[in-house]
């Protein structure tokens, strides 16, 4: 209910470690929630022991189990996918196919790209395919440059890596300075989850406001870097963004949820609730058809033009933030507002936090 839940200053002694508030939550103890979640599990044991199940892993899958309530509400849903049986096939249990195996696809770009993370004076450029099996691309890489160089990373664009196809989740996480990844195609969920430095720029035949290119949650816990996506992204999109730089075409619900840090570009709609629990950074939101101002949580930001003497800093880093966009990606949109730039700024919010008095102007190439 306070939306501060991240900031460990929770009023009632509940989501903190500091001991003078934990004070507060003077109506329990640690020890009765303990005990609450024991005494839940003895009542799920009892319930298996009715049905006549030992363990959870012997009820998961069992769909023979189920059946289609007779209430009305229940009848309007088709469950027969769901609830599919095939003479001679396990459709109940099968052995589990982990994601995360021996990621073969990662570690043989690792293998190309050691040469320059010995030798970072000698730069490379990788090229692949990559599918959706691959998930976490990034991650191994950016491991591997820590051990050698720690967060700092290498110089920009030491390694480019640029690839095609439709990314699996989590792509880009945990991406370091000295990266940066090219992907023609789309990624799914959590792309740049605690990206510390380095850049993913996604592109595609299909750009645009309409064309979805990212899914939710993008930017979860980032730190740093540069995300750039020629489309939209789903819900969520920058939550707990502590410092990264990012610009797309449009989003869904709750962007910039519990942002403290960096900056970001919508040059399309939004969906509702936006900057809810935003304690830091900025935003900058295209707003063509005056919908905008509704969707704002306005509990701790505020939603300002720019296009008055007081916004000069302000139009000079959005005008510098989208000509780099378009150097990166060629985006159609974002060359049309700059083209009439003078005009379509009229059109721009800046949504940041009520007590924040200063714009970060020094940033660095996302790295």
């Amino acid at each position: 209910m306070l939306r501060i839940c991240h900031v460990n200053k929770c009023s009632v002694g509940i989501a903190t470690q500091n001991e003078k508030l934990r004070q507060e939550f003077f109506k329990g103890h640690v020890d009765q929630v303990i005990n609450y979640f024991t005494l839940l599990a003895e009542d799920v044991r009892s319930i298996m022991a009715e049905l006549g199940y030992a363990t959870m892993e012997e009820m998961i899958g069992r769909v023979d189990l189920l059946k289609v309530s007779n209430d009305p509400f229940a009848q309007k849903f088709d469950f027969s996918s769901i609830l599919h049986e095939e003479e001679g096939v396990n459709t109940h249990q099968q052995k589990f196919n982990h994601p995360f195996d021996d990621n073969a696809f990662e570690h043989g770009v690792l293998k190309e790209a050691m040469s320059a993370i010995k030798h970072p004076e000698h730069p490379i450029r990788i090229t692949r395919d990559i599918k959706n099996i691959h998930r976490s691309f990034g991650a191994l890489v950016s491991g591997e440059i820590a051990q050698y160089y720690g967060d700092a990373g290498l110089k920009a664009d030491t390694i480019k890596i640029k690839l095609r196809g439709i990314a699996g989740q989590a792509f880009g996480a945990f991406l370091i300075p000295g990266v940066s990844i090219y992907l023609n195609g789309v990624a799914n969920d959590y792309i740049g989850k605690g990206m510390h430095g380095g850049k993913i720029i996604i592109t595609s035949e299909n750009e645009g406001e309409e064309f979805s290119a990212g899914g939710n949650t993008c930017l979860y816990g980032a730190t740093g870097g540069k995300l750039y996506i020629t489309g939209s992204v789903g819900e969520r999109f920058a939550v707990r963004n502590s410092g990264a730089l990012a610009i797309v075409e449009g989003s869904g619900d709750n962007a910039c949820e519990y942002m403290t840090g960096g900056v970001v570009v919508i040059i399309g709609r939004t969906g509702i609730n936006f900057g809810a629990g935003m304690t830091g950074g900025v935003s900058f939101v295209y707003d063509e058809d005056h919908s905008f101002v509704e969707n704002v949580n306005r509990e701790l930001v505020e939603a300002i033009r720019i296009d008055t003497d007081e916004g000069a800093d302000a139009r000079h880093l959005l005008k510098k933030l989208l000509s780099d966009y378009v150097v990166e990606t060629q985006s159609a949109k974002a060359k049309e507002l700059l083209d009439n730039f003078r005009v379509e700024v009229r059109n721009f919010w800046l949504v940041k936090p009520k007590n924040l008095t200063k714009l970060p102007l020094n940033l660095e190439n996302g790295d």
